[in-house]
């Protein structure tokens, strides 16, 4: 390597520093200013962003259009392309969502707790914003809006930081948050987008400890590996959603087949789909036929232990990384376990503690498998495809938290709260 190239690449390093840096500053000026923003200009801002979007609706399906052409010459597989496609319909969708942010009750200066003491002092616990939210995302270019809107409802700044995939799809709806925040008179700094592809820059993201306050990755195993061991910021750990469902000998059959074709098939793609189907030992001879057939016919994979090849020969068989794998395509694997306990035992010791639903009649088993699966979402007789903050009814969400420090489960604008303590007196001095 020459002089000129190492000075060439010197520059460049400099360059995204300082790129970084100044993004930081604007950020936390930024966050002085939304901390004391009112409701009304929130909400202004959320819905001046969403009419941006469906204005600017052909603007932003073009920019989407050449992602996509650019992930297809790339050879990225159906199941990506899906995740970052949008159309009208979908569009129309994360400009909901916005809407539906902008509908949610003020999280900031929320009394969460208040008590007198003894002395007199009046002391109550008020919800705060965090400060400055990086978001760390990867192929699908909602994350963009819902992201966005959360940090600014929850009276946050936030640093985007996109797939390479979604480069344009993601620039094109910022500049809606950016022009709904500028309508409501709010800081055009509220919702900052890294202006470039180069992978140093989550890097640089991940030491700017003191000036962003959290950082929330949300994608595959490899970033939020490489997030969780470089981060010297706090996380909300987003692993991947290896989401189970169970069917119990006590479950309604035609029931547990809606739900298992649901939680699977409805979108391969998100992180609630289900990745790995469990029945019970006790039902399998009569449940497993037809829940299987329900899933090949629809174009599903089936990679099954030697219970459930015995059942349908068109399974294959499953190996032991299969137990841990996210799909995110029509395939699915399945084991036969020993009752609830089996189902219990599989999924805390495979699971990635995202999201686990049991389907059955028996109210007691129900409640154990609530009480011992350890994720952050347990769904009774329903779809795993009801993982996500929308349906909630938090609007949105920024991820979906597999950790269990500050926020676990779907993160939403509460959850992007901290407090503090106000403690009034009326002279006391402490003897």
């Amino acid at each position: 390597m020459t002089t000129e190239t190492l000075t060439r690449e010197e520059t460049k390093v400099a360059t995204l520093a300082a790129t970084m840096a100044e993004l930081g500053r604007a950020a936390r000026a930024a966050a002085g200013e939304l901390a004391l923003a009112s409701p009304e200009a929130k909400v202004a801002a959320l819905r001046a962003g969403a009419d941006a979007m469906r204005r600017r609706q052909n603007e932003i399906l073009a920019a989407n259009a050449d992602d996509v052409a650019a992930a297809k010459a790339e050879g990225i597989g159906a199941a990506l392309i899906d995740r970052l496609a949008l159309d009208p319909k979908r569009l129309e969708g994360v400009a909901k969502g916005l809407e539906d942010i902008a509908a949610l009750p003020d999280p900031v200066g929320r009394v969460l707790a208040e008590w007198t003491r003894p002395n007199g002092l009046a002391i109550s616990r008020v919800a705060v914003p965090l400060g400055v939210i990086g978001i760390i995302y990867e192929s699908r270019p909602n994350v963009t809006a819902d992201a966005g809107g959360l940090a600014l409802k929850s009276g946050n700044a936030a640093i985007l930081r996109g797939g390479s995939e979604s480069t344009q799809s993601a620039r094109a709806i910022h500049a809606c948050l950016v022009e709904g925040a500028k309508a409501a008179g709010l800081p055009a700094d509220a919702i900052q987008i890294v202006p470039t592809t180069d992978r140093a820059a989550v890097g640089l993201m991940l030491g700017m400890a003191g000036v962003i306050d959290v950082i929330v990755p949300r994608g595959g195993r490899s970033l939020v590996e490489r997030v969780m061991n470089e981060s010297k910021i706090p996380i909300f750990a987003h692993l991947e959603g290896l989401c189970h469902v169970y069917v119990d000998r006590d479950a309604d059959l035609a029931m547990a087949r809606e739900i298992v074709l649901n939680a699977k098939m409805r979108r391969v793609s998100v992180c609630g789909s289900a990745e790995t189907l469990l029945v019970d030992r006790a039902i399998a001879d009569r449940a497993l036929k037809p829940i299987l057939a329900d899933l090949i016919d629809a174009g599903c994979e089936v990679r099954g232990d030697a219970a459930v090849r015995q059942v349908d020969r068109r399974a294959v068989a499953a190996t032991e990384a299969d137990w841990t794998t996210e799909y995110l395509e029509p395939i699915i694997s399945a084991r036969v376990v020993d009752g609830v306990a089996g189902a219990i035992e599989h999924i805390n010791h495979y699971g990635s503690h995202h999201t686990d639903s049991i389907v059955t009649g028996n109210s007691a088993t129900a409640e154990r498998f609530l009480n011992e699966i350890d994720s952050g979402i347990v769904l009774v007789n329903a779809s795993t495809q009801f993982a996500d903050g929308g349906e909630f009814g938090m609007g949105a969400e920024i991820g979906i938290s597999t950790g269990k420090m500050h926020a676990r489960g779907p993160v939403g604008v509460e959850q992007l709260t901290s407090y503090k303590y106000k403690v009034r007196g009326r002279g006391q001095v402490r003897p």
